[in-house]
């Protein structure tokens, strides 16, 4: 393997990470499916991934640890994973002219909007991951929206240019396998990109309903978002343990 990833374009799936999962066994390291249209897309929580077909991309890339050319990855670390993945997208879009933030964990946004979300599965195998499958959704040329999504944009809305998906997607892939190749060392530069660092917000804690306000100070080594309270004291979230008011 020569570091470079496979890519494999279909027509329609339900899902690319359905569609990776189901053939893990059989694909090579560092393969790529991309779906013109997802009937089924994934994202996080349960939720849906809604996409026109044919305008935006849709891809998941297969990751294989401990086999060439990657190294060994920790189950302690997977959150490099996210890392490697958010900031392959943020700078592409960022090498744009598109202001793009990481919206912990792993979710794109643009000003207060959402441009790309992720879903990355991870499997383990004793106390290391065994493989990846990561998952991305950017919308690209989509200008009209469900109204049931919140609060999507797209490249294309924001800088009103067209883009070609097909070496769109050869960019973020090669910049995804760069940064799977300095895992451990992404952390300052996730952070410098960390949507809402810094600013006194308000928040939701999932499991007792509280509303708060507080200051996103960071991430702790296993990747938990570490929030200062107005007291001073700092809280740790898992992921599904905290959501934004936007």
């Amino acid at each position: 393997m020569k570091g470079e990833f496979t890519i494999k374009w279909l027509c329609s799936t339900d899902s690319t990470n359905n569609e990776i999962l189901r053939h893990a066994c059989d694909l090579d390291n560092l393969s790529v499916i991309a779906a013109r249209e997802q009937t089924a897309g994934r994202g996080q929580r349960g939720n849906r991934w809604k996409s026109a077909a044919g305008e935006n991309l849709t891809f998941s890339a297969f990751v294989r640890f401990g086999e060439s050319p990657l190294p060994v990855l920790p189950a302690s670390r997977q959150f490099a994973i996210s890392q490697a993945a958010t900031l392959a997208v943020a700078n592409l879009l960022r090498s744009k002219g598109i202001y793009a933030r990481i919206k912990w964990p792993n979710d794109i946004y643009c000003g207060d909007k959402k441009i790309c979300g992720m879903l990355i599965e991870n499997r383990l195998k004793g106390g290391d991951v065994d493989f990846s499958v990561i998952g991305i959704g950017l919308n690209v040329r989509q200008r009209q929206f469900d109204p049931d999504l919140m609060n999507p944009t797209s490249m294309s809305l924001i800088t009103g240019e067209d883009y070609v998906l097909e070496p769109l997607l050869e960019e973020i892939c090669k910049a995804l396998f760069d940064n799977l190749l300095k895992l451990g060392t992404l952390t300052p530069q996730y952070l410098d990109l960390l949507y809402r660092k810094g600013e006194l917000r308000s928040y939701t804690d999932v499991e007792s309903g509280e509303v708060f306000r507080g200051t996103i100070k960071g991430i702790s080594e296993e990747g938990m978002l570490l929030v200062e309270m107005p007291e001073g004291c700092v809280r740790e979230f898992g992921f599904k343990e905290i959501s934004y008011i936007l």
